[in-house]
């Protein structure tokens, strides 16, 4: 059983995991930049420990659309992560990915939907590859499932699926662009067990 309890993370602790937010973001902000050739400047992540209910109104309006790109986080750790995004964002993501014009936004068909598969690939594998870079832990990630649907409708996995493990998840709000800033945001839901790993790896006892 886990030693660490969300609900009474200290300063230490949480200042560690939003540390390893920062540089996990910047990870994915380069892989982006390199995948679209184009240059990417990143701003200073805004990383918190939110309860299940706060998620939805930090990232939009319950009844509003997005794109949730979720996957499971496998090998010395275990959980899931999510990477979500504004549909006007992920949009602007596919559009310049396949060379169309940046205001076309025509409904997700079969090509837009396996370019944002891609796209959930490079981002949450380089997150992913920092933090097994930082921690000397093995870290594989499942092929990624994306669901574009009601904010309220996608944020309801988290919930479901960490709710018996504690009801706070880390969220990432990363904001990168060149002359159109994206809004993106990370959820990671270790299981508990799997942050005192990710703690311990860093010299921090639990």
């Amino acid at each position: 059983m886990s030693k660490l309890n969300l609900d009474q993370m200290n300063d230490l602790y949480a200042d560690v995991l939003k540390e390893l937010g920062n540089i996990g973001a910047g990870h994915a902000t380069t892989a982006l930049s390199q995948m679209l050739d184009m240059r990417i400047d990143m701003r200073v992540p805004n990383v918190k420990l939110l309860t299940f209910k706060e998620l939805p109104s930090v990232i939009s309006a319950e009844d509003e659309p997005i794109v949730g790109i979720f996957l499971l986080v496998e090998s010395d750790i275990a959980g899931n992560m999510m990477f979500v995004l504004r549909l006007s964002s992920a949009h602007y993501l596919v559009n310049r990915l396949l060379g169309r014009a940046d205001d076309y936004d025509e409904p997700f068909d079969e090509m837009d939907v396996s370019a944002l598969k891609e796209l959930g690939n490079i981002i949450t594998g380089s997150y992913l590859n920092a933090l097994s870079e930082l921690t000397g832990m093995r870290i594989a990630a499942s092929v990624p499932y994306i669901s574009i649907d009601m904010a309220g409708a996608i944020m309801s996995v988290p919930a479901i699926e960490f709710g018996k493990y504690g009801d706070k998840a880390l969220l990432i709000e990363s904001e990168f662009g060149d002359e159109v800033m994206i809004e993106g945001y990370f959820i990671l839901l270790p299981e508990l067990d799997s942050y005192d790993k990710i703690l311990a790896s860093l010299g921090i006892n639990v």
